[in-house]
């Protein structure tokens, strides 16, 4: 979704560059959410619980009064569950048996305009169909589902999924734009910014419209969808913050959790996590192991920041629909990226 027309530039950069583009991931000292921010509390516990259990959990969700709900199958880990504060759930499909489906339709379904992950909710994996997946294609892709049983299920989601740049304001690159989603830095002190994959796919140099910010450091799409670009810019202040909403640490939300996007098209938007671990078939590959959320985002929004109060969680890649019916998005997890290059946020 390219466009070669150029709109004019951004002004008030260190606010500006931070509603776009993408995010770099945070060091390992970066990875515990700030003391204080309790909103994200049970995205911790989750975050911890599932590393504890491993395929002993199902999957685990927040309920409608904010508690953390873990789906088990046996009594010994619903004990654990409790004794860590959580509420216990007995489901009919373990974490194997869904992990199991996962990897199959990670060989088996390549259909662009697809998606699935493991909903918790109903203990199945769902797999998405856009729009453009019509005739042959979708009976394909109905019959791969089929051979699953029940273990999942297909649902028909609007409009068509697409990586999300365009032509127009925030960062560019060529006649391309995307969003500055968080200043990071490494511990020699030398400050990047982080965007999707795509968007540093699409060129080395970027810019404010008008002044070199910097130069193309790092990019991995598709497979992940995140990039990292080093200032050589020395005169721009460079903010950790999103706007107005400092950040101070790096994770992952539970599915449940409600979040916000911030973009250089549509502005500040929030939804809710609906799954963790996504796989999307883009027309340009597929990408794994993305949040999906209820959260819109249009053309231009890719690389913009996903975030909970003061904790950074991910970067726009993509989706379906838009600000004005609704739609679906998927964020490229920032804690991966911010380890890969050794980077944090502050």
């Amino acid at each position: 979704m390219l466009n070669p027309k150029l709109r004019r530039p951004i002004v008030g950069l260190a606010v500006g560059m931070l509603v776009g583009s993408a995010f770099v991931a945070t060091s390992p000292a970066s990875a515990a959410p700030a003391v204080g921010d309790a909103s994200f509390a049970p995205s911790a516990l989750a975050s911890r619980l599932d590393d504890q259990l491993g395929s002993r959990d199902a999957g685990s969700y927040l309920d409608s009064s904010g508690k953390l709900v873990v789906n088990v199958t046996d009594a010994t880990t619903a004990a654990e569950v409790t004794k860590a504060g959580a509420t216990p759930r007995y489901v009919a499909r373990s974490g194997a048996t869904l992990a199991a489906a996962d990897a199959s339709l990670k060989v088996n379904l390549k259909t662009p305009g697809t998606a699935f992950a493991v909903d918790p909710v109903s203990n199945q994996v769902v797999v998405s169909v856009d729009e453009s997946v019509t005739g042959a294609k979708l009976a394909a892709v109905k019959a791969t589902v089929a051979k699953l049983g029940g273990t999942a299920r297909i649902e028909s989601i609007p409009g068509k999924i697409s990586t999300t740049i365009s032509g127009g304001d925030a960062i560019y690159t060529g006649g391309s734009r995307c969003s500055l989603g968080f200043n990071v830095r490494n511990s020699a002190g030398t400050n990047y910014f982080l965007t999707a994959g795509h968007c540093t796919n699409a060129g080395s140099t970027w810019s404010n419209g008008s002044t070199t910010l910097g130069t193309r450091a790092g990019t991995s799409f598709p497979g992940n969808d995140y990039g990292i670009v080093r200032y050589t810019n020395t005169t721009i202040t460079k903010s950790g913050a999103v706007g107005s909403q400092d950040i101070t640490s790096a994770g992952t939300p539970a599915v449940g959790a409600t979040v916000y996007r911030r973009g250089s098209t549509t502005g500040t938007h929030s939804g809710r996590v609906t799954a963790l671990n996504s796989t999307v078939n883009y027309s340009q590959g597929s990408v794994s192991g993305l949040i999906r959320t209820t959260v819109c985002a249009e053309p231009g929004d890719s690389g913009g920041p996903l975030y909970s109060g003061t904790t950074a969680l991910g970067l726009t890649s993509g989706g379906s629909g838009n600000c004005s019916s609704g739609g679906v998005t998927y964020f490229q997890p920032v804690v991966e990226p911010l380890s890969v290059y050794g980077v944090s946020v502050f």
